[in-house]
């Protein structure tokens, strides 16, 4: 399960850089996004990864057996405010793509 987390998070970190760096906005925009879900999967991989374990305390469960829920709080706070920047920068895209007539990040309509 590790190996297949790691791999995910390596995919997820490439593409996000790879469209950070491309000409348009909204592929910028894109690229962020994936870029943060790949940062909160590292987060959420630093808190442990069990399976077959009951999520509540008993008599014969040791606490180092479950997972750790700080690293799931974090990301869950990091989720939602990932959501709200992803939508204020969309706005912000219309707006400068409305005053600007393109969505280019230089500005620029032709190629390089």
């Amino acid at each position: 399960m590790e190996l297949v987390l790691s791999i995910a998070i390596g995919v997820m970190t490439s593409c996000g850089i790879w469209l950070i760096l491309r000409p348009r906005t909204y592929q910028v925009i894109v690229g962020l996004s994936l870029l943060s879900y790949a940062v909160n999967l590292f987060i959420f991989g630093v808190g442990g990864v069990k399976a077959n374990v009951p999520p509540i305390l008993g008599e014969d469960i040791s606490p180092a057996a479950l997972a750790d829920p700080v690293p799931q709080a974090l990301v869950l706070t990091a989720i939602v405010i990932g959501f709200a920047t992803t939508a204020l920068f969309l706005v912000v895209l219309l707006a400068s793509r409305g005053l600007t007539g393109n969505d280019h990040v230089d500005g620029r309509n032709e190629p390089r």
